[in-house]
């Protein structure tokens, strides 16, 4: 098959393939060949390995500023990363080390260029926030916030963002694979036609589990355990089977569902210490032009995995994760060979901007792709049938009233039927 028009304008657009915008930007984004100084908020494993990412991203680059909320999580961390082959560009010394629910403010504060949002989701919308306000450049992880007042927080924060010229790349790295870049080119292109039906499916084993400590609050046993309260991860669907449904987005141009229903529940996840998320979910989304998107996701060991996603069209099929398509023109498998790091790439068209004097903001695509997200959790929480316009509009807001040590109580496990909509 001929290769398509937009292919080239894709490979060569970090911003149009990411969902983003490229602009120019003022020269003294361009730092030249300065050093580039970069903070990391948040020293889980992501975060360790976004930070190694940037430092390989360019060679002028130090990573000079470290936050987690416990300071032994930054000590490890940075012990891990002296092992790394980046040791050379590493140099944070104690006073550059910020703990508490604070200290990415101190952070963000130093002189830093570049800050990489990678702590917990819940705290996103927040980190984002201030560090557009301040002036930053910005990765940020997904998933971006956990209930839709986040979402609003961080769309403001992008708007802010793009009228200040600032970089601000998202994780959904998926959209920074080269040959998921041709595959999705290829289907925008019309080689399988309009599509009808996607099948997106991120069913995985059991997680993690970080223990319990007497002496441990409430709050710092959820913040241990993060991943188990839909405060903090905005339950896995919305955490990890985000991926899929931003792909799901991406493969439909931006086009946002007009509703979603769903359901779940929690099975195997059945001890208190497993929080109040729960352990799988399908949810269909439902498209202005009849399409569909059915989306299944499950954590739970011993059962059939399987990350895909299947592209129905007019006039073909196409399989993402094999980066195949079968359509009008005949099969078509990319070139294995060709593909790059995906979470490489998003760095190095990241940090090539910024020496550029360009702009990367991929932020809106990513944010809307949370709250589809979000959505479709939503309707599987309540049993109901949730359209776009209720979800924007939802007053529903997670956090905490203050983030202090202590007491923190969360609602249980919801139950379709008797939670409500917010």
């Amino acid at each position: 098959m001929s290769r398509p028009s937009r292919r080239t304008f894709l490979q060569s657009s970090a911003a149009a393939t990411a969902g983003g915008v490229l602009l120019s930007a003022p020269s003294v984004h361009a730092a030249g060949n300065n050093v580039l100084k970069v903070g990391l908020v948040g020293c889980g494993g992501r975060g360790g390995a976004a930070a190694i990412n940037a430092l390989s991203a360019d060679k002028n680059t130090k990573l000079v500023a470290l936050c987690d909320v416990f300071p032994d999580r930054i000590t490890k961390k940075l012990e891990e990363l002296k092992e790394s082959e980046q040791a050379a560009q590493i140099d944070v010394p104690v006073e550059r080390q910020f703990s508490g629910f604070d200290g990415y403010k101190k952070l963000i504060d130093t002189d830093v260029d570049v800050v990489l949002l990678v702590s917990t989701p819940g705290f996103r919308p927040q980190h984002l926030a201030y560090a557009v306000e301040k002036g930053k450049h910005i990765f940020m992880e997904k998933p971006h916030a956990t209930d839709p007042t986040g979402i609003r927080s961080v769309l403001n924060s992008v708007k802010i963002a793009k009228e200040k010229k600032l970089n601000l790349v998202s994780g959904f790295c998926y959209r920074y694979e080269p040959i998921k870049r041709e595959t999705v080119a290829r289907i925008h292109d019309g080689q399988i036609g309009k599509v009808q039906f996607i099948h997106t499916t991120y069913l995985t084993s059991d997680l993690w589990f970080r223990g319990d400590e007497p002496k441990w609050s409430e709050m710092e046993y959820q913040l241990r355990n993060w991943y188990y309260f839909t405060w903090l991860s905005g339950d896995f669907l919305v955490e990890q089977h985000i991926h899929s449904i931003d792909k799901a987005a991406w493969i439909m141009n931006g086009e946002m569902p007009i509703a979603a229903s769903g359901m779940g529940g929690r099975q195997s996840r059945t001890e208190k210490k497993f929080g109040n998320i729960w352990d799988h979910f399908t949810v269909v989304y439902e498209y202005a032009s009849g399409a569909k998107v059915v989306s299944q996701c499950r954590q739970v060991s011993g059962c059939y995995n399987e990350v895909a996603d299947h592209v129905i069209g007019t006039k073909g099929t196409a399989q993402i994760m094999k980066h195949s398509i079968d359509g009008e023109g005949g099969a078509w498998r990319a070139d294995e060979k060709k593909n790059q790091d995906m979470y490489q790439v998003e760095h190095n068209e990241l940090f090539a901007a910024i020496r550029a004097g360009k702009v990367i903001n991929d932020g809106e695509a990513s944010a809307l792709s949370t709250l589809m997200g979000i959505m479709g959790r939503e309707a599987a929480y309540t049993g109901k049938r949730v359209t776009w316009k209720e979800i924007m509009e939802s007053k529903q807001d997670l956090q905490p009233k203050e983030y202090a040590w202590g007491k923190n109580p969360v609602p249980a496990s919801p139950t379709p039927g008797r939670t409500k909509f917010v």
